[in-house]
């Protein structure tokens, strides 16, 4: 059935494909039932919810909440972010990929200490003006930690509005206005919680390490006590309300679209606002960018210094556009390894790239020892040679120190699959 176009939506000029009292009813009777237990849900923690927004950019959900509360435990506090160097942070975030989120969420947390007084910005507005935060994480934040009546449109809430609507996907800069004024228009009117600007975890700051400026350390001191009654990311609330109505519909927005409306096949029979839409199947979208196939190949070389293991690591230069300053296996190229067995295969994703990966252990045989098929073993070193030259300096590391590093996705995945390193954190010091 169709339904008609509110009254109310005519007038502010956003009128809807459906009427917005209905479909705002079935969805949030459907998400009160149907929402998935998340660990960045249920809290008015403005720096908790700003982790966890800016970890689902580009990232599976089961991906997220591996990571979400271990790098809460290491970084409980906007301060204790600030005060962390950017190495710590990154090891933290090693495995959910787009490393760049991880500096940005770390520069943005040193900005409003430093800059803000530790007071965590409560409107879209300013919140864009942090470092790595756009229009949608902007949005996410403001909606569901301060109740700003501002829509959250992601991909999840795009293509569940263009199916209302029985439009095709379109890019233009038409399209997406048109999505952005439906989204507004299906959003309750009723004001969500109102809440000052949020300020730091009281208490005492400890110091940086050498990275962090003397006066920056004291400065992010200074405004830590500078609130000390005051919860990390939290505040005191001003005219709460029983629920947050704008938060709770972005959510609700964005969980239809991520379990219910999906790209591929969606669960239509399972869906709250079936009968308010005009697709009722996949919608028409462009055809995808095809996935390139690409073979490389890494060396794993490990040593023994008395009881200390090491492994052999490149460190990539700082100015690469690409995972600067991360730690991974020296790459080998492929004309090196014809002919040999890898002691690991495995396919690795990054955007529209499918990495087939092999790893090639550095044989130790003593010089002109033969195998068993009659050959000569390669004598050591013979790999490591071949490792290119830019490739990033090659450094010997404690693999008691692997889970302290900035290690790329891929290092991590390889090391765990051949068991060199545990999948649960360990100390730094060996």
């Amino acid at each position: 059935m169709e339904a008609g176009v509110s009254a109310a939506a005519k007038r502010k000029g956003n009128a809807t494909e459906v009427d917005p009292g209905g479909f705002r009813e079935r969805l949030m009777r459907w998400y009160e039932m149907a929402a998935r237990a998340l660990p960045w849900r249920g809290t008015t923690d403005a720096y908790h919810i700003w982790v966890s927004e800016i970890m689902l950019q580009q990232t599976r959900v089961a991906a997220v909440i591996e990571h979400y509360n271990e790098f809460l435990r290491r970084f409980p506090t906007l301060v204790s972010l600030a005060l962390a160097e950017e190495a710590d942070v990154l090891a933290a975030w090693s495995g959910l990929g787009y490393y760049r989120r991880a500096r940005m969420l770390h520069r943005a947390a040193r900005f409003i200490v430093l800059e803000r007084d530790g007071r965590f910005p409560a409107t879209a507005p300013e919140l864009r003006t942090l470092p790595g935060i756009g229009e949608y994480t902007a949005a996410a934040i403001a909606s569901i930690a301060f109740g700003e009546r501002v829509a959250v449109v992601d991909g999840n809430v795009e293509r569940v509005i263009l199916r209302l609507a029985g439009r095709a996907e379109d890019g233009s800069a038409e399209a997406r206005a048109y999505v952005r004024a439906q989204a507004m228009a299906l959003l309750p009117d009723q004001p969500g919680l109102a809440r000052a600007e949020t300020g730091v975890n009281g208490g005492r700051a400890a110091r940086g390490r050498s990275e962090v400026h003397w006066d920056a350390a004291e400065r992010i001191a200074l405004a830590a006590r500078a609130h000390p009654t005051e919860p990390a990311g939290g505040g005191e609330w001003s005219g709460r309300t029983e629920s947050n109505a704008a938060g709770d519909h972005n959510q609700a927005m964005m969980e239809l679209g991520a379990t219910v409306c999906l790209p591929r096949a969606p669960l239509c029979g399972e869906c709250p606002v079936y009968e308010l839409c005009r697709t009722r199947g996949e919608h028409v979208t462009p055809k995808r960018a095809q996935q390139r196939s690409l073979p490389v190949a890494y060396l794993l070389e490990l040593r023994k210094r008395g009881t200390r293991t090491e492994i052999l690591l490149s460190h990539r230069p700082a100015d690469v556009s690409i995972m600067p300053a991360m730690f991974e296996l020296p790459q080998l190229p492929l004309d090196a390894v014809e002919g040999r067995e890898p002691v690991l295969r495995v396919r690795h994703a990054i955007t529209n790239t499918n990495y087939y990966v092999q790893v090639f252990a550095q044989q130790v045989a003593q010089q002109g020892r033969e195998t068993a098929g009659g050959s000569k073993r390669q004598p050591e070193g013979s790999l490591r040679r071949t490792v290119a030259k830019d490739g990033g300096d090659l450094h010997w590391v404690g693999v008691a120190r692997l889970p302290g590093l900035p290690l790329t996705g891929l290092a991590r995945k390889i090391l765990q699959r051949l068991q060199v390193m545990e999948r649960a954190r360990m100390s730094l010091l060996e």
